[in-house]
């Protein structure tokens, strides 16, 4: 299995690869690449990586697009007026380079130095394949972007790049989440014995214990803590037949017995699973990627959209890991399985973490809130994330109605109880705000 997921992840590199390499070839000046499709070039390769890297799981996938998308904003923000830096409203970020008055620079080099410089340090632990589609897009888009520029332009311009890249990575140490050992799993780690509480579901040594259990300390971006939308506890643990708790695993327990072909397809189509996709977060990124690509969406909206998304996402994560450990909720494939239907099974593969709230659930409310803030509460879109997979195009009415549609497929796949699903949407609502009220422009 682990082999098939390595020389999957390893044909999706080289496709990338193939797919960027006619346009880095043989273009003049006059065609220069605008530099919001150099982030979409290398934002391509990001989406990619994000599923040849062993350690990224969604919490760590969401932080390193987070501080990506912080990067790029703020090295886009030092050449435009308009454009308010997050400096002083991020937790912990203080004051970034700033370019020299009255000095050239060019913003496609600016951008394309910043990402590499920091997808050198976001990505250090991908594969040796991974490694090398991120060496050869490196070189490529640096001969591109640097095409009939002057020396000094080009030297100016990178070294700005780097220099606010490095002081974003400064800021990330200093996070509680920038060192991710044994892939999240801790090597120690006492189970609540009482009832109700999570155990593990899979025979898989490494995940009898549960991921990434201090992630809700990790410092947040926007929101001020991860207990800053706390949700209240789940409904009271019970085995009674008849019971509140009962009755939620019992719907867990028929909905998945009786799923319909269209459920399915849900379930499947938001899944997200690590290794065989961008992640939860990285599916958003690429739905707010196919948008802007169809607007024609200028610098300032591209860069504004990648860092509020990312901080969106990742503080989502957090916000949500604050409350699984919180209540340490069992997972409803563990109670059915003792209480209800001891042959029953899930549509889809229970994480290896507690129950509620679900993840899915509160990074696609802040999500949502803060693509409905850019382009408007009832912009409808195509999500095409997945039909390199064979999994085709789903239309939204709004990025509501899709987050609604990615939480309630946990419920389709048998992963979370209701609440847990409902719940996390509001709470992710309430963390997308604090995103939404970030100031990018002046």
């Amino acid at each position: 299995m682990l082999n098939l997921l390595w020389m999957r992840a390893r044909a999706a590199v080289i496709i990338v690869l193939l797919m960027l390499t006619p346009v880095m070839t043989g273009v003049s000046h006059a065609e220069r690449m605008p530099p919001q499709k150099v982030l979409q070039t290398w934002y391509r390769l990001v989406l990619e990586l994000v599923r040849h890297t062993s350690n990224y799981s969604p919490p760590v996938a969401a932080r390193s697009f987070a501080y990506i998308g912080v990067t790029v904003y703020e090295a886009a923000a030092g050449g435009d007026a308009h454009l308010q830096t997050l400096a002083g409203q991020l937790n912990g970020l203080t004051a970034v380079p700033a370019r020299e008055k009255g000095m050239a620079y060019d913003d496609g080099v600016v951008l394309n130095a910043a990402m590499a410089y920091s997808m050198k340090e976001f990505f250090s632990h991908t594969g040796p394949t991974g490694q090398h589609a991120f060496a050869a897009t490196e070189k490529k888009m640096h001969a591109k972007v640097s095409d009939g520029l002057p020396d000094d332009v080009v030297k100016r311009s990178t070294d700005y790049g780097q220099a606010v890249a490095k002081a974003i990575l400064e800021w990330s140490k200093s996070d509680g989440g920038a060192d991710v050992q044994n892939m999240g799993f801790p090597l120690k780690y006492d189970l609540n014995p009482k009832p109700g509480h999570w155990v593990p579901t899979s025979l898989i040594r490494q995940q009898q214990m549960p991921l990434l259990p201090n992630w809700g300390k990790t410092r947040t971006f926007a929101m001020p803590k991860g207990s800053t939308c706390r949700l209240p506890p789940p409904i009271e643990y019970s085995e009674e037949k008849g019971s509140a708790f009962y009755k939620e695993a019992e719907e867990v327990y028929n909905t998945v017995k009786t799923l319909t072909p269209e459920q399915k397809t849900i379930a499947r189509f938001w899944s997200d699973d690590p290794m065989l996709s961008p992640t939860p977060p990285g599916h958003w990124v690429s739905v707010a990627w196919e948008i802007m690509d169809k607007e024609k969406s200028d610098l300032p909206t591209v860069v504004d959209t990648m860092a509020r998304l990312g901080v969106a996402v990742a503080d989502g994560f957090i916000g949500c890991w604050d409350s699984k450990y919180e209540y340490d909720l069992i997972r409803p494939v563990s109670y059915i399985k003792k209480v209800i239907d001891p042959k029953w099974e899930t549509l889809l593969i229970t994480p290896p973490f507690p129950e509620y709230p679900s993840g899915h659930s509160t990074q696609s409310g802040a999500a949502a809130a803060v693509l409905a803030s850019i382009f408007g509460e009832n912009y409808a879109f195509d999500d095409s994330t997945h039909v390199a997979d064979n999994i085709p195009t789903r239309h939204f009415a709004s990025f509501k109605a899709a987050a609604e549609e990615a939480a309630i497929s946990r419920l389709y796949g048998g992963i979370h109880f209701r609440a847990a699903i409902e719940r996390g949407l509001q709470q992710g609502y309430c963390i997308g705000a604090y995103t939404v009220a970030l100031k990018t422009r002046k």
